[in-house]
């Protein structure tokens, strides 16, 4: 393990130096390692508070979020419907969301990027060298998978 420990500090030291960023995740007191797991919440939540979005992941994802959101004792996974990959100094962003109707998809994701970055950035110190959105459907209110349940049971009456 002090090997690895070692070189990863060597390279840090490299890669640290040319870093312009006012939060050093490498110091001459130690070394700050990031997890995918906590980029990917932090940027999960960023993404939530943009206007416009209406939910995150596919709809895969989504439906076995709602089966897990069923489930008592069970959180949300904030990180669903993003990606991440995270190296020393930098991290890159994939998020798949579905946009609320009516809302102008390019402001969307100007918004979705404007706030990972800015979330990313100033909780971490890592630089966002970028966010890619997939816009993967559209949200019309009163066509929720809940809603078609109500009308197939208002049927039978």
């Amino acid at each position: 393990m002090s090997q690895s420990t070692s070189t990863t500090s060597s390279q840090a030291a490299q890669h640290g130096s040319s870093s312009g960023s006012g939060s050093e995740l490498t110091t001459s007191q130690g070394r700050t390692s990031i997890a995918d797991q906590v980029v990917s919440k932090i940027a999960g939540v960023a993404v939530r508070d943009v206007a416009g979005v209406h939910a995150l992941g596919g709809g895969a994802a989504r439906a076995f979020g709602q089966i897990r959101e069923r489930i008592p004792g069970a959180s949300t996974n904030v990180s669903q419907g993003v990606s991440v990959e995270v190296g020393e100094r930098q991290a890159a962003v994939d998020v798949t969301i579905v946009a609320e109707y009516g809302a102008s998809i390019a402001d969307v994701a100007r918004g979705v990027r404007r706030n990972v970055i800015s979330a990313v950035e100033g909780m971490t110190g890592l630089e966002v060298t970028e966010v890619n959105v997939e816009v993967t459907d559209i949200h019309i209110p009163g066509q929720d998978d809940d809603e078609d349940g109500e009308e197939k049971s208002s049927r039978v009456q």
